[in-house]
């Protein structure tokens, strides 16, 4: 469904950003892009949703297929009439306005016609929580239910792709695991594909089905979730640390390529 093929991004047209990314997300699956901050993570999902051009940056080289049609070169509204949603790091919310005021907006692309009671019915049935909150002023609400919000927003779109970007940033591991487990029965029952971007490998490798490795720019492995759980470079250099302490860089590992092969 989503297509990268060889993409590079710039910014300010001279800082080299994305180095060649190529990666898929198959109709209703459930993908890990994983990496530390400064990878790329970030700017490859903004790449996606046409938001490159608000931090002055562009794609240089590649493109960027949506079902079969070339959308690299559209503004962020038209992506999101095609299906794309967003979620950005950091629980970005209107906190001026009710929870259920913040829904409403997440279905503006959709228009307010009679689904619009159908939706938040869904957005409630996933998020009892907000549902209780659903005349409480955003702004008051705890990380955990913001970030529920986020999502809820996101779902009134009807989207066939949700991207989330660091879910679980600054959530207690209990607040983690329930939101995840309510993006696997999102995916379950909407047939909903999510592209999720994590530092937290452990709990992405658990939800997702196919992860990618992301560092410097690149993809420097990628395979089905549970072989990437189970390999030793990921286990050593990513999701753990070294023998001597240390945390390690995919270029100290000089065997890493024979494992992707592996992995394939």
């Amino acid at each position: 469904m989503l297509r990268l093929n060889n993409l590079e991004i710039k910014y300010l047209g001279v800082i080299l950003v994305l180095r060649g990314i190529s990666l898929e997300v198959d109709k209703g699956k459930i993908v890990a892009l994983l990496g530390a901050n400064g990878a790329g993570k970030s700017t490859t999902l903004k790449a996606v949703s046409g938001l490159l051009k608000t931090e002055q940056g562009e794609v240089t080289d590649g493109n960027i297929e949506f079902e079969g049609k070339r959308i690299d070169k559209l503004p962020p509204e038209e992506i999101v009439k095609r299906g794309i949603i967003q979620v950005l790091e950091g629980h970005r919310i209107l906190e001026h306005l009710t929870v259920e005021e913040n829904l409403k907006v997440g279905a503006y692309s959709s228009g307010f016609g009679s689904r619009l009671n159908r939706q938040l019915d869904m957005v409630y049935d996933y998020f009892p929580r907000l549902k209780d909150l659903h005349n409480q002023t955003s702004g008051y609400l705890s990380g955990g239910e913001q970030q529920m919000l986020v999502l809820g927003r996101a779902l009134m779109a009807r989207p066939k792709l949700v991207m989330l970007d660091e879910a679980s940033l600054g959530l207690a591991p209990v607040l983690v695991k329930e939101i995840f487990e309510i993006v696997r029965r999102i995916n379950a029952e909407e047939g909903t594909a999510f592209l999720l971007v994590e530092q937290n490998a452990v709990a992405a490798l658990s939800l997702a089905e196919h992860g990618y490795v992301m560092e410097n720019g690149r993809i420097v492995l990628d395979g089905p979730a549970a072989k990437l759980r189970g390999n030793e470079d990921v286990r050593e250099f990513y999701m753990g640390l070294s023998e001597i302490g240390g945390r390690k860089s995919y270029h100290e590992v000089k065997h890493y390529k024979r494992r992707k092969r592996w992995l394939a």
